[in-house]
């Protein structure tokens, strides 16, 4: 579930990112995931926008001024019309998902062209996360799942950690430019953790990028921009990663190409 930090964040996002267009008549904006409300209560409030949500339960919905369509985003695709919103915002539900491509790649045909895209997700490279999963082979916020239930594909239950590279590499695939990383809050703990283990993480980063780069070939120039997020500071401080992205009218999703594993050069 989001907090009101997340959703404060996002707003952030959207309005600095639209700019003028956020305030412009006739806005369509689509939430999925949108849980009680808060979100599009918050973008209703700065836009003069037409909105509407889908969630798994609608009957969550605290505010009940926009269309809530309900909908299983593990199984079923979006219940709108292609290149039909100007915004798409995505809160706290990817990591809810088996599949979460296939809900990117739906929130790519939604959208119409130069539309924007904005996701949050737990960030699992954070400096306390990354010491948990050394410690236990698990990242912050996640854990061991149950093996005989499907409690864990609820709305409570976090299935599927989503590192940065990851995120970005789906993005770019689809068709997705112009890609920005914003958070909702820094971690103080993660702050704290970074700044006492600073010099041995920076060896073994620099490291890490000369290996990848010379010895295994998998740092590129293409990609090497996005692998470089992960030692930034927002990235190892941050607690929810924002990930937001244009809609690029040249370079339509082709499905069957990336389902095939090509990436697509956005």
């Amino acid at each position: 579930m989001s907090t009101d930090l997340i959703y404060q964040a996002i707003r952030r996002v959207v309005t600095t990112r639209l700019g003028e267009a956020a305030t412009r008549p006739g806005l369509t904006v689509l939430d999925i995931g949108v849980g009680r409300g808060r979100l599009l209560e918050l973008l209703c409030r700065d836009m003069r926008a037409t909105a509407c949500g889908c969630d798994l339960d609608p009957d969550r919905l605290e505010r009940g001024t926009v269309p809530v369509t309900q909908v299983n985003l593990n199984s079923h695709d979006l219940p709108y019309p292609s290149e039909a919103f100007d915004l798409v915002t995505c809160s706290e539900v990817l990591e809810h998902l088996e599949n979460y491509h296939r809900l990117l790649r739906e929130a790519y045909r939604v959208l119409k062209p130069r539309g924007l895209v904005v996701v949050s997700t737990p960030n699992v490279l954070n400096v306390k996360s990354r010491l948990r999963y050394w410690a236990g082979g698990f990242p912050n916020l996640f854990g061991p799942l149950p093996l005989t239930s499907d409690r864990c594909y609820s709305v409570s239950g976090h299935i599927t950690p989503l590192p940065l590279f990851y995120l970005a590499r789906v993005l770019r695939a689809l068709g997705f430019t112009a890609l920005a990383v914003d958070i909702d809050k820094v971690q103080r703990t993660s702050l704290v953790c970074l700044v006492l283990f600073y010099p041995l993480w920076r060896i073994a980063w620099e490291y890490f990028l000369v290996r990848e780069r010379q010895k295994y070939r998998t740092l590129t120039p293409e990609n090497e921009p996005l692998v470089r997020w992960h030692g930034t500071t927002k990235v190892l401080t941050g607690r929810t990663l924002i990930v937001s992205a244009w809609k690029s009218p040249e370079a339509p999703c082709n499905g069957v190409r990336y389902a095939e594993g090509q990436e697509r050069r956005a």
